[in-house]
C-alpha cells in the first residue's frame, strides 16, 4: 500500500461517521510531516449547518493544530472531488496538495464542473492526484444513496402514497 492509499484508508474512516449519522459519506484527512493534523467528516444535515463539510472541518482543526491558517506543505486526503466552497478553503488555506477518491460530477470543483484548485490566475495553485481508491469511496456513496432511495420508498409506501408502489 504505498502513501496516499494509506491516508485515503483514513479518509475513508472519516466517512463511515457520514454514513453512520445518515450523511452523506465524505471524509478527509490533512496531513503534515506523515501526521494526521485535521480530520473531518459530512455533518450538514446533523449540525444544520452548510459549512459542516469534510473538507472544511479537517482544515479548522488542521489550522487550530498548527496555529496558522496557511497550511503550506500539507496534503489534504478526501473521498469525493469538493465542492467550490471547500475548493475556494483549500486554496485561500494555500494546502499544498489534494488527493481525491473519486471525482463528482454534479458539484466537483477539482477537476469536474470547475478546476478551482489548479486555476493559474488564482495566487497559489494545488497540486492534485485523483481516483486513489477510487472503487471504494464511489461504492460507499453509491451504496448510500440506494439506501436513501429505497428508505425514501418506504416511507413513501408506509404513507399510502400509491406512486410509491
Amino acid at each position: 500500500m504505498d502513501i496516499h492509499e494509506k491516508y485515503m484508508k483514513e479518509a475513508l474512516k472519516q466517512a463511515k461517521k457520514a454514513y453512520l449519522l445518515g450523511e452523506v459519506p465524505i471524509g478527509c484527512v490533512i496531513v503534515y510531516d506523515g501526521k494526521i493534523i485535521g480530520r473531518g467528516y459530512n455533518r450538514r444535515n446533523t449540525d444544520k449547518n452548510t459549512l459542516a463539510h469534510a473538507e472544511m472541518t479537517a482544515i479548522r482543526k488542521a489550522s487550530s493544530k498548527i496555529g496558522d491558517w496557511r497550511l503550506e506543505g500539507c496534503t489534504l486526503y478526501v473521498t469525493l472531488e469538493p465542492c467550490q466552497m471547500c475548493s475556494g478553503a483549500i486554496v485561500q488555506a494555500r494546502i499544498t496538495e489534494v488527493v481525491m477518491g473519486s471525482m463528482n460530477p454534479k458539484a466537483g470543483c477539482g477537476g469536474s464542473i470547475l478546476n478551482i484548485l489548479e486555476m493559474p490566475q488564482f495566487n497559489h495553485q494545488v497540486k492534485v492526484t485523483r481516483g486513489v481508491l477510487e472503487e471504494e469511496c464511489s461504492q460507499m456513496l453509491t451504496t448510500f444513496f440506494k439506501e436513501l432511495r429505497l428508505q425514501n420508498k418506504m416511507e413513501k409506501a408506509a404513507c399510502g402514497d400509491i406512486s410509491a408502489k
